[in-house]
């Protein structure tokens, strides 16, 4: 469906006509979300009363001229985001029940600007997977067609945006999370680089990977959210201390570009055709326009999908180590002793997806093949992002598919290392730590979304966006 708005610029437009209201845009928000929600499961929790009063008070601040630069602006909330008195629960049954004690850095930021939450969105349970069938609340279904996956983990977030649930959604993305499910669903999903954006109040999977990003209809809104967010923390030591451009203030695009595409990852097996020939189509444009473009072999393709599921399961094992039964969240309610209390809360607790990454983990990391494996890992990592840096030093983007082929059917991908395959083009960037976006870029002959991939250097997202804008299609370009 095409949305009412497709940027918050058109927005704040009707809003200084006085054509519309945000009391307005939270009721057509909520009725959509009424209308399809059952269908799609995508909110598990709808703050519609919330919604209204902050609407109530946005309008106000408009009225008065103090308006923060997000009002008009409805965001809904990806499950794995710290919000303080709403629940928290990274769609998984082991944290039934608890509420936030706080709000995390990025989320106290939006408010701050004037946003207005909807609501919870369903994930993959603790961010874990790549078709959002693993919460515990059920798969999300693609709002283009109800029989496929909405891509992961943050399908619940980019349908929220596909079927005009809301404006935004803030999402998280480890090794593709933003990016996979924006491809899937046809919208906007930006992965910034590591450590642009505080971590403080977002569920850890994998710590050294875990990133913060917003999924839109427009790359201008993508910016405007990144702005707003990124900045230091002093909750988040990682957070880096960089100074925060003004991304929106920076859209216009140079007159030529550098560009690199891998030939070895558009000339394997298992891309779908539609898929080739949207990224050829893409190429060919940006050569007609004067861009430089050039082809590479990347070395290491083949040890990516390897190199980053064994850290992060490893680093997901350190992590849920904590959800234990004891302290907060579900119980197991037939335990005798402490150890029972541990065994059967998290076998109850965890579905099988999170039960598998967590044993995966726990095994490389453990003294017999912590060497074999994980510092091996380690040492892959470095290589990968020693060449990717080292790419990007000659280009100024890298460009490929988001993903091997358009959205699934659920319940297709029974093998979990088929599922984990899918994320070969996306855990580039996140192994490497370097910020990308995934744009719109047609469709297939069954009329699925088809997504392109852009990658640049660290803290280069204002070239990215720019130049990711002007890739955009005309209708949601602006």
């Amino acid at each position: 469906m095409k949305p009412l708005f497709s940027s918050l610029s058109e927005i704040q437009r009707e809003l200084a006509a006085g054509t519309t209201s945000c009391c307005q845009l939270v009721e057509y928000y909520l009725d959509n979300i009424a209308q399809r929600n059952a269908e799609l499961n995508v909110f598990l929790e709808v703050w519609a009363d919330e919604a209204r009063q902050q609407a109530i008070i946005v309008d106000e601040k408009l009225a008065q001229g103090t308006a923060g630069k997000l009002a008009g602006m409805v965001i809904g909330l990806k499950d794995v985001l710290a919000y303080q008195g709403h629940a928290l629960q990274s769609s998984s049954r082991i944290l039934d029940g608890f509420k936030s004690l706080f709000t995390g850095t990025a989320v106290q930021r939006l408010l701050a600007e004037d946003a207005i939450f909807i609501g919870r969105q369903n994930c993959d349970e603790f961010a874990m997977g790549g078709s959002n069938e693993n919460s515990a609340f059920g798969p999300v279904r693609n709002a283009q067609d109800p029989s496929r996956v909405p891509g992961g983990s943050s399908g619940g977030s980019a349908v929220a945006v596909q079927a005009d649930m809301c404006l935004a959604s803030i999402g998280s993305d480890t090794g593709g999370s933003v990016r996979q499910p924006a491809a899937f669903c046809g919208v906007v999903g930006l992965k910034p680089t590591y450590s642009r954006i505080s971590r403080y109040g977002l569920v850890a999977f994998a710590s050294s990977f875990d990133q913060i990003g917003p999924i839109t209809h427009s790359v201008e809104d993508a910016a405007r959210l990144l702005e707003v967010m990124a900045g230091a923390d002093d909750f988040d030591s990682t957070a880096s201390q960089q100074p925060v451009p003004l991304y929106t203030a920076l859209l216009a695009p140079a007159a030529q570009y550098r560009i690199g595409y891998l030939a070895n990852a558009i000339d394997r097996d298992g891309l779908q055709p539609e898929v080739h020939t949207a990224l050829e189509s893409t190429l060919a444009t940006l050569r007609s326009q004067g861009h430089v473009v050039e082809a590479m072999d990347f070395p290491l393709l083949e040890e990516m999908i390897p190199t980053y599921y064994i850290l992060t399961t490893a680093e997901a094992s350190s992590n849920l180590s904590r959800f234990d039964g004891v302290k907060y969240g579900f119980r197991a309610p037939d335990v005798t002793d402490l150890e029972s209390l541990y065994k059967k809360t998290r076998s109850q607790g965890f579905g099988p997806e999170v039960q598998r990454r967590i044993m995966l983990g726990t095994f490389v990391l453990s003294a017999s093949y912590y060497d074999a494996y994980y510092t091996k890992a380690q040492r892959v990592r470095r290589l990968i992002k020693e060449k990717t840096d080292e790419l990007l030093r000659q280009y100024d983007f890298l460009v490929l598919p988001t993903t091997p082929t358009t959205a699934f059917k659920i319940g297709e991908k029974q093998d979990p290392v088929s599922m984990y395959l899918a994320d070969i083009f996306t855990v580039q960037a996140s192994l490497a730590g370097v910020p990308a976006i995934s744009i719109p870029a047609g469709v297939d002959e069954e009329g699925m979304p088809i997504g392109l991939q852009i990658m640049s250097g660290a803290f280069r997202e204002a070239d990215l966006l720019a130049f990711a804008n002007t890739l955009m299609p005309v209708e949601v370009a602006n």
